[in-house]
């Protein structure tokens, strides 16, 4: 790991430069583990990469982003304010590493929900441990999330039963991340490890219940 004692990271690109960076072996390898749950009409946020990367039976992505001049972008709306989009659309929404950037993240949760079609699932993930975001400055990255926090959020709008989290990451793992380090540059049990304390990232399912409007 050479030597920590600096006062820049070894990457200024969460090491994007070295490798693939820590949080993004998380995210792949929970994402992987739901394909199944990644089908029908399925709604990401930026682009659709994820979807397209590991989706099963996927018939049509749309992709919301607050930025109009995102070409991806079929749907343009702030997702904590979006009620002209309308409800009740999707099978799946895969929402990664997203969260931390709205300030007004219970109504975005609210609103995923009623996106989703009734037995619809999220697939969300969230940052527990992190940088700030340096390409939307200081003023734009609001949130960090713990187990405690999520299970409050989610739960509040799918029901706490309809809730499961999956936090991924330890120690090593995380000061790994927060210097800038790439996943090849640890081991598979480095990474595999699983420290509640230290969780890097937080996979959250939340389904949207049958029955629900």
């Amino acid at each position: 790991m050479g030597t920590l004692r600096r006062l820049a990271p070894l990457s200024d690109e969460w090491g994007f430069d070295r490798g693939t960076p820590v949080d993004r072996h998380y995210i792949g390898v929970y994402l992987d583990r739901h394909r199944a749950d990644i089908r029908g009409r399925v709604l990401e946020i930026l682009d659709d990469s994820y979807a397209r990367r590991y989706g099963t039976s996927v018939t049509e992505v749309e992709v919301l982003d607050i930025d109009a001049s995102n070409a991806r972008a079929t749907i343009v709306a702030d997702l904590a304010d979006c009620d002209h989009v309308p409800g009740g659309r999707f099978d799946c929404v895969v929402l990664t590493q997203t969260l931390q950037l709205i300030p007004d993240v219970r109504a975005a949760v609210r609103n995923v929900h009623r996106l989703l079609a009734p037995g619809g699932v999220l697939l969300a993930t969230v940052p527990v441990i992190s940088r700030i975001v340096p390409r939307y400055g200081l003023e734009m990255d609001h949130w960090r999330f713990t187990p405690a926090s999520s299970r409050l959020l989610f739960g509040d709008a799918f029901g706490a039963d309809n809730v499961r989290l999956t936090p991924m990451g330890n120690h090593l793992a995380a000061v790994a991340f927060l210097t800038g380090m790439a996943r090849e540059e640890l081991r598979r049990s480095e990474l595999e490890g699983v420290d509640p304390y230290f969780p890097v990232v937080i996979g959250v399912r939340a389904v949207k219940g049958a029955d629900a409007a």
